[in-house]
């Protein structure tokens, strides 16, 4: 059953990409759409890491995780090293939680 499923998803995969390949030049998206179609992979990628920030499943996160999100958010802005980003956010959510905060 799962061989037959991952079969399946493959090849609906493949469909699509082709299906884009081959409809390239009979599909004309308006100046506009052509202009925000890009901007949409950012949106998209904004509000998962949004939900994923604030929720943890069905319920809400508690004030530890987007307040350490927050902490690598601003360092990252500032341009800080990545390693500096991470241990900063991770050390934030560590002492919030240390602290009592969910």
């Amino acid at each position: 059953m799962l061989i037959a499923a991952v079969v399946i998803l493959g090849v609906g995969t493949y469909t699509m990409r082709l299906g884009g390949v081959l409809l390239r030049e009979r599909l004309h998206l308006s100046g506009t759409v052509q202009r925000l179609l890009p901007m949409s992979a950012a949106a998209l990628l904004a509000a998962l890491a949004a939900t994923s920030t604030i929720m943890a499943g069905s319920d809400f996160a508690g004030l530890a995780r987007p307040a350490s999100v927050a902490v690598g958010a601003l360092l990252a802005w500032r341009r800080a090293p990545f390693v500096v980003v991470v241990v900063a956010a991770a050390g934030s959510a560590a002492l919030l939680r240390l602290a009592g905060l969910p």
